[in-house]
């Protein structure tokens, strides 16, 4: 094997040096597959997304249901077990959150929540606790400080 033998996998390459409506030997001239007039024949026809042709479309025959609040904000859970894999004396934020694989993507801000036990003395810096996250981690000698 040597480069002169390396090509493209088959149909990865097209032509492109293909012109529609160049007469009739091309095998695509006249009307150049479009058809015969119409509105998808002119120039800028067509229809946008969701045309019925003038019925009334789906998306407004169909009742609007429910409430979507475009101002929420999305706040990731952590409850207070997960916080075990780290050292004693600690300081845990978010970025150390993200470090240990235990948050992902924190979006809108992190909470940590009063599920679990915890056995060690931590400063905790995230955006929100739940109360009896708080009082456990205090109660533990800890920090839950609100960035």
């Amino acid at each position: 094997m040597d480069l002169s033998s390396l090509r493209p996998a088959d149909g990865a390459k097209q032509s492109n040096n293909f012109r529609k409506g160049r007469g009739h030997a091309s095998g695509n001239g006249k009307t150049a597959g479009r058809g015969h007039k119409g509105q998808k024949a002119r120039s800028g026809g067509g229809t946008r997304p969701g045309f019925e042709g003038g019925q009334m479309p789906l998306y407004r025959r169909i009742p609007k249901r429910g409430f979507t609040c475009r101002n929420s904000k999305e706040i990731i859970g952590i409850n207070l077990s997960a916080l075990e894999v780290f050292d004693n004396d600690a300081v845990v934020s978010v970025d150390t959150l993200i470090e240990a694989g235990i948050v992902k993507n924190p979006k809108d801000g992190v909470k940590i929540l009063g599920n679990g036990e915890l056995t060690k003395k931590l400063t905790v810096q995230v955006n929100a606790f739940s109360a009896k996250a708080a009082e456990k981690i205090e109660a533990l000698g800890g920090k839950a400080e609100v960035i």
